[in-house]
């Protein structure tokens, strides 16, 4: 028994370092990402002012010219609508291509939300037990050390996982948000071009 449970305490030891660099380059990668939250949000303010008075355009059944979309990513991906002429089945497909790629930047912030607490409490446990040896054998400097890195791990887990939350939290609702307006759009041009069928038809 005495040398399985050594076994184990090596195996613990042996995956600090490992868990330690994952937990830096976690916290490196959730800051990149929290940039390019803050750059992507910067330029959604400055779109969005374009991008109602598309929908304005759409609503009124006037015709919509790729000089009117301007830039930003709703104007590109209707852009992209207007190049497959609206029509309704490569349109959808369009959308749900869209649709995935979304899902696919959501699904990083959704592994920083469950990569981050795991990191950390591995960060947690595996010192605890140096640390309580350390407190037995009155070793307070080694105690000390091991708390240190302890709580120094948990801390970075919760900030990965804080700004994975945040991210996803976030970016959610812009881009189910952006999915519905280009369904939207899509039925407002099917909308007019039905009616202009039944008026050519009369």
């Amino acid at each position: 028994m005495h040398y399985i449970t050594e076994i184990l305490n090596w195996v613990s030891a042996s995956l600090m370092l490992p868990d330690i660099v994952l937990l830096l380059a976690a916290m490196i990668f959730a800051l990149v990402e929290l940039g390019g939250f803050c750059s992507t949000w910067l330029s959604l303010l400055q779109q969005r002012k374009r991008r109602e008075e598309i929908m304005k355009t759409l609503r009124a059944d006037r015709d919509l010219t790729t000089e009117m979309l301007g830039g930003g990513t709703f104007a590109r991906h209707l852009r992209a609508l207007h190049e497959l002429e609206w029509d309704p089945v490569h349109c959808e497909k369009r959308i749900f291509d869209f649709s995935r790629q979304y899902e696919h930047e959501l699904e990083r912030a959704r592994f920083m939300m469950k990569i981050g607490p795991m990191l950390g409490l591995m960060g947690t446990l595996i010192p605890m037990g140096p640390a309580l040896a350390g407190l037995a054998s009155g070793n307070i400097h080694s105690m000390a050390y091991n708390m240190q890195i302890a709580f120094g791990t948990t801390v970075v887990g919760i900030f990965v996982a804080g700004v994975g939350l945040l991210l996803y939290s976030v970016k959610r609702h812009w881009f189910a948000d952006e999915i519905a307006s280009l369904r939207y759009a899509l039925d407002l041009r099917l909308r007019k071009e039905g009616v202009h069928a039944q008026a050519g038809t009369v």
